[in-house]
């Protein structure tokens, strides 16, 4: 299953993250109020959306592409510290400066929504608020999962365990619940890659190349790729391959 984020949106009814975005839970008329403080932006691959330490005037939920989160330190060393895939909220209520460097990893449209109106949003809508909860709570739990991604697991493991991350997430927006073959198109490169997962670009490279002669993903060209069967891909993940696929 393929599924493609189109950039040319009018309204929520046309979203295609609509049923996991922040907006998830809000009825017809709180939707008509987030109409009225949000439009669609779009970037190009590379460029930079927000940089740490800008004023954060909006706050947005990516709708399509992928965008990556840097942190820098002051002798200049840059690690990426998070990935932002579509229905992924950007930006903190309350928080009036950005605490990381936000870039375009490929094609990106964001819903944005003004921050401050965002905000009294909040207040009064407890549909909203709940979701943020509920999608916060959702990224500190990705974040312990990464931490045992990056500190205990081989190099093999780590390249599925991010495929295996990307292809739930597919699946999630297509209100997928079954273990058949799931396709998408990786926009990170193999730097990237390197770079999130703490290995050198020769090792992305052969693991990759494993991975498809073991038959656990299947490559179309450079960008496209197959996942067949999603338990194997689990197992070799190093996770539990009874969990299946998030409903």
């Amino acid at each position: 299953m393929t599924r493609t984020l189109a950039p040319d949106l009018k309204d929520c009814n046309d979203c295609p993250i609509r049923h996991r975005a922040v907006c998830a839970r809000c009825e017809t008329d709180e939707l008509r109020k987030l109409e009225e403080i949000k439009n669609y932006r779009s970037f190009s691959a590379g460029q930079t959306i927000m940089w740490a330490g800008d004023r954060m005037d909006f706050v947005a939920s990516v709708v399509s592409g992928v965008a990556t989160l840097t942190q820098t330190m002051e002798d200049g060393r840059r690690q990426m510290v998070g990935l932002l895939l579509p229905s992924d909220f950007v930006g903190r209520p309350q928080r009036e400066t950005a605490s990381y460097t936000v870039t375009a990893a490929s094609d990106v449209v964001m819903c944005c929504f003004r921050r401050k109106p965002f905000e009294q949003l909040i207040a009064s809508t407890p549909h909203i608020a709940h979701r943020l909860l509920e999608m916060t709570l959702d990224e500190l739990d990705a974040a312990r999962e990464w931490m045992l991604v990056l500190g205990r697991k081989t190099a093999r493991e780590k390249i599925a365990s991010l495929l295996a991350i990307i292809a739930r997430r597919i699946a999630e927006l297509d209100e997928a619940a079954d273990t058949g073959a799931i396709s998408f198109d990786l926009m990170l490169t193999r730097e990237a890659m390197s770079d999130y997962l703490g290995l050198t670009l020769e090792t992305v490279s052969r693991q990759m190349s494993a991975l498809k002669k073991d038959g656990i993903i299947v490559l179309d060209g450079k960008r496209h790729i197959i996942v067949p069967d999603m338990s194997r891909l689990l197992e070799e993940a190093g996770d539990d391959s009874d969990g299946g696929l998030p409903v």
